[in-house]
């Protein structure tokens, strides 16, 4: 019999919360010194690079509001789900206005769905939240749809997810390093214990290795398809496939058509760890 009570779950849609942050310039610096990009272009009232939003309007709960694996407890904000294991499934985002550093925004976030499903390794909830980012005066600047997904503790099946060889016109590889996942999750103060813990990752959630973040994949991608097409974005949707672990080479593979890039994040041994398109401003 399932533990999941969907239709409980299902009364946290339409809760909503409210954030102010300032888009700090040190933390844009710090995040390009994580992911060796050009700091030239991060200064006071430049844009915002594609999903360097995900460095602010920062949870930081005390250790006694923590579940065990380093997230904020549930039945907060985020529905109760009862399955233990919480990930960063994939999500949509429109770049409405650039985002300048050193300004103050807005963030609303709003419950929009509850979806249960059952999958390979047994039951599986969805939340999608809505978060909307405005400046302080109401001018939308970004709008994004973010999946979460719970699953029971089970070792992560294998993926079917192949691809022969890398053949995009358009490629570069990433190797993190222990540094960078610590660095990534100081700079977004993400407490889940897969990224630090290898004891966890291996005995608790199933995991050989410790796990390189998802949104930092999908900022890597972001990141590519906007240094492809030579303009900003403004629709960027991408999908987690597979977890990338620690020691993996990831390789970025791009085509573009056009407004619209294609983008993949492969790992060494040829499954795709992540999917993602990317619409260019015209």
């Amino acid at each position: 019999m399932s533990q999941i009570d969907i239709e409980h779950l299902r009364t946290w849609i339409g809760r909503t919360q409210v954030d102010d942050d300032v888009i700090s310039l040190r933390h844009a610096r710090l995040m390009a010194a994580t992911v060796d990009a050009d700091i030239a272009p991060i200064h006071e009232g430049a844009p915002l690079p594609p999903l360097w939003h995900w460095l602010y309007f920062l949870e930081g709960r005390p250790p006694g509001e923590l579940g065990r694996d380093g997230h904020p407890a549930r039945g907060g904000f985020l529905p109760p789900v009862p399955l233990p294991n919480r990930m960063w499934a994939g999500g949509r985002v429109s770049f409405l206005r650039p985002i300048p550093i050193g300004s103050r925004v807005r963030k609303t976030s709003s419950i929009i769905k509850v979806e249960h499903k059952v999958g390979r390794s047994g039951e599986l909830v969805f939340v999608t939240v809505l978060h909307e980012l405005a400046s302080v005066e109401g001018a939308p600047l970004l709008r994004e749809e973010h999946d979460i997904v719970y699953k029971a503790a089970s070792r992560p099946a294998p993926s079917t997810a192949h691809t022969d060889s890398v053949s995009a016109p358009f490629s570069k590889t990433f190797t993190p390093t222990s540094t960078t996942l610590f660095r990534y999750s100081a700079l977004t103060f993400n407490g889940h214990r897969i990224h630090y813990d290898l004891d966890y990752c291996r005995n608790v959630e199933g995991y050989a290795n410790l796990v390189i973040h998802g949104p930092l994949n999908a900022t890597l991608l972001a990141g590519f398809a906007e240094e492809i097409g030579g303009r900003p974005l403004r629709e960027f949707n991408y999908r987690g496939l597979a977890p990338a672990l620690l020691g993996e080479t990831i390789t970025l593979a791009a085509t573009r058509d056009g407004e619209r890039v294609t983008l993949t994040a492969i790992l060494g041994n040829g499954v795709r760890s992540m999917e993602a398109e990317a619409l260019l401003e015209p």
